[in-house]
């Protein structure tokens, strides 16, 4: 009998398992609902020999059913004041980019091939800050469920469906409480670590997850970036019209 009830526990505990699919959409929901938000981000740069360069940016993002609106603009040093980067997100095609230099006026647009290319001379890349919508990966085996930084966590594995993308494959960690993302690893496209992200200081606002701080550090040249958010406001009141690309040049 007691051989039946746990074989009978082990089935039940296996139909409850989540896929890796199911858990980046409940990360992905975690962080949902936030409506529109206005944040001002400090950017550190670090070089190979630890040299710091500091950059202060306003970061606005517009919640979309298919897909994000983003305006990061640089507020100092003076070498990029004024670089605005506007970003249309779209999960079941490329996203859309345009970078704006005001030392030529000109608005220039990312093209596809170009979004693993350095986001102004960060660890990020455009292919980075852009939102993670689960629909835009597809995902390779069954996750694991591992220790990182005294969470436990769901570890798996997705594969961006962009052909364009400057990844293989990304390995992620998202804590099995919250489903807050707390790691993810970036392989190139000669299948190599490139690249790793982590996430921390997650705060609620008005019962919304933020994230505080993400430190990308690249394995392969020494060199990192942190992103700290100073101030997050959230259900900030901004519209489509605050993301035309007529914003730029403003």
């Amino acid at each position: 009998m007691k051989k039946i009830i746990l074989a009978s526990l082990v089935v039940a505990s296996s139909l409850m398992a989540l896929s890796n699919l199911e858990i980046a959409q409940k990360a992905d929901k975690a962080t949902d609902g936030f409506e529109s938000s206005i944040s001002k981000t400090e950017m550190t740069l670090i070089n190979a020999s630890g040299q710091t360069s500091v950059r202060d940016l306003l970061m606005k993002t517009l919640e979309g059913e298919n897909g994000d609106k983003t305006l990061s603009i640089f507020l100092s040093p003076a070498d990029v004041k004024g670089t605005k980067v506007l970003g249309w997100e779209h999960v079941d095609r490329d996203d859309d980019q345009w970078l704006y230099l005001p030392a030529l006026k000109r608005v220039k647009r990312i093209a596809s091939r170009n979004k693993s290319g350095s986001f102004m001379g960060s660890e990020f890349s455009y292919e980075d800050i852009g939102n993670q919508n689960p629909g835009k990966y597809s995902f390779d085996g069954e996750p694991e469920t591992v220790q990182f930084n005294g969470k436990e966590c769901y570890k798996g594995v997705r594969i961006p469906k962009d052909k364009n993308s400057g990844y293989t494959k990304q390995i992620t960690w998202v804590d099995t409480k919250d489903f807050l993302i707390q790691k993810v690893e970036y392989y190139d496209r000669k299948q190599e670590h490139l690249k790793t992200a982590t996430f921390s200081d997650y705060k609620q606002i008005e019962g919304v997850w933020r994230v505080g701080k993400i430190e990308m550090n690249n394995h392969q040249n020494d060199k990192s970036t942190v992103l700290i958010w100073k101030e997050d406001k959230i259900k900030a009141g901004l519209r489509s019209k605050n993301f035309d690309k007529r914003e730029l040049k403003k």
